[in-house]
């Protein structure tokens, strides 16, 4: 597999030339990759405009992931979900709706208040966490019945952060079924394509998903794809760099691309190596489960625990001993590996987590059914004012305030904030919120 970006910047970097244009480092600097960040200079080729080294490259990384198109993000899934629900709804003459389950990123937020779509949110049947929302296909059959027309795409995130998964295959038959599009948020799934059998979304029978090759591929942060798959119509792939374009920045971050390219020959020989890091998962996930540890039902690559007490306690341990977790609530532990993580790393997780002991069971997490009162758009872009949480219940949320991780809205803008949500406002942390001014 060729590297076509790698190799121009290479060659640019490592050349004598006089730099009179972006950026203004001018390939000197502190951080020691400067001489490798360019910009759309002759040759480099345009991230949006693509004929030459990028085209190549995503074209290499196409065949790799065996879609029917497959593009380049340099800033995250954020973009990528932009883009696929501003397909979604742009190809679809008859809804402006999109079925989503709750656990959605707020970045699919941001996306319904600058499309303006309708949502219609599903919920599961029980909640575990803020991040977890298993969509069951019976539910989802049930929900589409219910529609006058078909939405115009079905949105679920699977994995989640803690890693539950969704039966994506299942998901797919159904809005297939009902006349409608699947997308899925992979962002923490892009390596599933490389199991044995595959397990990507893309090879389910999802219509477009995103991945965020920086979460768990040696890319750099922000390195993301999108995937269109190959029985759309091609006017999907065709406007998939419009939709891009229209959610992205025109400096685009070369070292980020170039890392893109450089996973595309990485992965070629990623399958066996991958292999030997899932079992050495499993074999720490059974032994801390016979440790008497609870052990989250998660993704190939995640490590998720529960029932030790309150776990951001357990994060703050493992720091002291140089272990940073991905992820922490009251509730679960999220520590996610790949094969760059060393025998050290397992050995380290292996010795602090094995000498806690079991404190408490899971408790039902309440999310219930939220008001909605006006729409994501106008919430978004109306007059807004910042509270205290405690003076916020019965006002209008406007934009959702949560951090990344988890990134997932307490309450969704246009919904009103209601006394139960105060304790989930402080369980992560939340102090202030966005609310519609009166």
């Amino acid at each position: 597999m060729n590297t076509p970006i790698v190799d121009f910047v290479k060659k640019y970097g490592s050349g004598k030339n006089s730099r009179l244009h972006m950026p203004g480092h001018k390939g000197k600097g502190f951080l020691g990759a400067e001489k490798w960040d360019i910009t759309e200079i002759k040759g480099a080729d345009s991230l949006y405009e693509a004929q030459g080294i990028i085209k190549e490259s995503e074209e290499n990384a196409t065949k790799l992931f065996g879609s029917g198109a497959t593009f380049y993000s340099t800033e995250g899934s954020s973009q990528c979900i932009k883009a696929m629900l501003w397909l979604a709804i742009s190809q679809n003459d008859k809804s402006k709706t999109i079925f989503a389950a709750r656990n959605a990123h707020k970045a699919f937020l941001s996306a319904a208040a600058l499309i303006d779509f309708d949502i219609t949110w599903l919920y599961p049947k029980e909640f575990t966490s803020l991040c977890s929302c298993v969509i069951t296909p019976e539910q989802l059959e049930s929900e589409l019945k219910k529609a006058e027309t078909p939405p115009a795409a079905v949105y679920i995130t699977s994995p989640d952060y803690l890693g539950g998964t969704c039966d994506i295959k299942a998901l797919a038959n159904v809005c297939h079924e009902n006349g409608t599009l699947l997308l899925v948020d992979n962002a923490h799934g892009a390596y599933l394509r490389f199991l044995n059998p595959s397990i990507h979304p893309m090879d389910l029978g999802a219509d477009m998903c995103c991945d965020s090759a920086h979460k768990t591929l040696p890319v750099l942060t922000g390195g993301a794809y999108l995937h269109i798959g190959k029985n759309l119509e091609k006017s999907f792939a065709e406007n998939a760099k419009n939709a891009l374009m229209t959610f992205g920045s025109t400096s685009p971050s070369y070292l980020t691309l170039a890392s893109l390219d450089a996973c595309n020959k990485y992965l070629t020989g990623y399958s066996e190596k991958l292999l030997k890091c899932v079992c050495k998962i499993d074999t720490l996930k059974q032994t801390l489960k016979n440790s008497g540890l609870g052990i989250y039902d998660s993704d190939p690559l995640k490590l998720t625990v529960f029932g030790a007490g309150d776990m951001k306690k357990v994060a703050e341990n493992l720091e002291k001993y140089g272990v940073y977790c991905e992820y922490a609530d009251k509730d679960f532990l999220t520590l996610m590996f790949t094969p760059n993580n060393s025998k050290r790393d397992f050995k380290r997780v292996k010795k602090l987590l094995s000498g806690l002991k079991r404190e408490n069971d899971l408790t039902p997490f309440d999310l219930t059914v939220g008001e909605k009162v006006t729409s994501v758009r106008t919430a978004y872009f109306g007059k807004n004012e910042t509270v205290a949480v405690k003076d916020a219940v019965g006002r209008v949320c406007a934009c959702p305030t949560v951090s990344c991780p988890p990134a997932i809205p307490i309450v969704v803008s246009g919904e009103i904030i209601k006394e139960r949500h105060l304790e989930l406002f402080e369980n992560y942390g939340i102090q202030t919120v966005s609310v519609i001014k009166e």
